[in-house]
C-alpha cells in the first residue's frame, strides 16, 4: 500500500498554505485558492517556478524552494506532527500486514521531519519524494517510482490519497485509489468522482474488499 503523506497522515497541508501565503505577503503579494491549486501536487522545482510566475517576483527559484521548505520544516520543529485523529494508528495497522510506502510531492527534508514527528520513521519500507522524479502530479512518476521500489506491479498496488491531482497520479498509474478527504484543504471538485473510493477517515480503512483486482 502507498500512503500519501499531506493531508492523509499529517494535516500539514494548511502549513504549506500558510507559509506561502506568508512569503508572498512579505513581498506585497496576496496567496489565494487559486495559487494554492496551482502548486497542488507539484514537486519542488515545479511549484516553486509556478510561484515564481504567478508571483511575478524576481526572486530566484532555488531561493523560493529552499523559503518554503525551511518554513514548513520549522513549523513541524517547533510544533510537532499536526495530527489527524487515527491516521498514525491505521498506517501502524496496515505496516503490520502489508509492505507500505510513502509517495509524497513534499520535499525529502519535510518527509523526514514528518515521519518523525508521528514516529513513523521506522515504519515505512520505502520513501519516495516527487523531487527524485521528472514530473510531480498528477503525473504517475512519483507512484510508479514508489511500486517499483517496493516491488509490486502497479496495478497490484492501493494508494491513499486526499487531493484530485494524487488521485489522477495514482489511477495514471494503473493503480487503485482511496479518496480521503482532508477536513483542513478538501480535495478540488472531481476528485471523489475518479477515486475508486472515498473513505471518510484513515481510521475507518478496512482493507477487506479495498485489495486490488488487477
Amino acid at each position: 500500500m502507498i500512503f500519501d503523506l499531506d493531508g492523509v497522515i499529517v494535516d500539514s497541508e494548511i502549513w504549506w498554505d500558510e507559509v506561502r501565503r506568508d512569503w508572498a505577503r512579505a513581498r506585497g503579494r496576496s496567496w489565494s485558492e487559486a495559487d494554492r491549486a496551482a502548486v497542488m501536487g507539484a514537486n519542488s522545482a515545479q511549484w516553486a517556478r509556478t510561484m515564481q510566475r504567478r508571483m511575478n517576483v524576481a526572486d530566484p527559484v532555488d531561493a523560493i524552494e529552499a523559503a518554503i521548505v525551511d518554513g514548513v520544516v520549522e513549523r513541524f520543529r517547533a510544533d510537532g506532527a499536526p495530527r489527524i485523529d487515527g491516521a498514525v494508528e491505521a498506517v501502524r495497522r496496515v505496516a503490520a500486514r502489508l509492505p507500505v510506502a510513502v509517495a509524497s510531492s513534499a520535499h525529502r527534508a519535510v518527509i523526514d521531519v514528518a515521519l518523525e514527528a508521528t514516529g513513523l520513521d521506522d515504519v515505512f519500507g520505502v520513501v519516495v519524494s516527487s523531487d527524485e522524479v521528472h514530473e510531480g502530479k498528477p503525473a504517475p512518476d512519483v507512484y510508479l517510482l514508489a511500486a517499483e521500489r517496493l516491488g509490486v506491479r502497479p496495478g497490484r498496488c492501493l494508494v491513499i490519497e486526499d487531493s484530485l491531482n494524487g488521485v489522477r497520479a495514482a489511477r495514471a498509474a494503473g493503480m487503485t485509489v482511496a479518496l480521503v478527504p482532508n477536513q483542513s484543504v478538501p480535495p478540488a471538485p472531481g476528485a471523489r468522482d475518479e477515486a475508486d473510493v472515498v473513505i471518510d477517515r484513515l481510521a475507518d480503512l478496512d482493507l477487506v474488499g479495498l485489495a486490488p483486482a488487477r
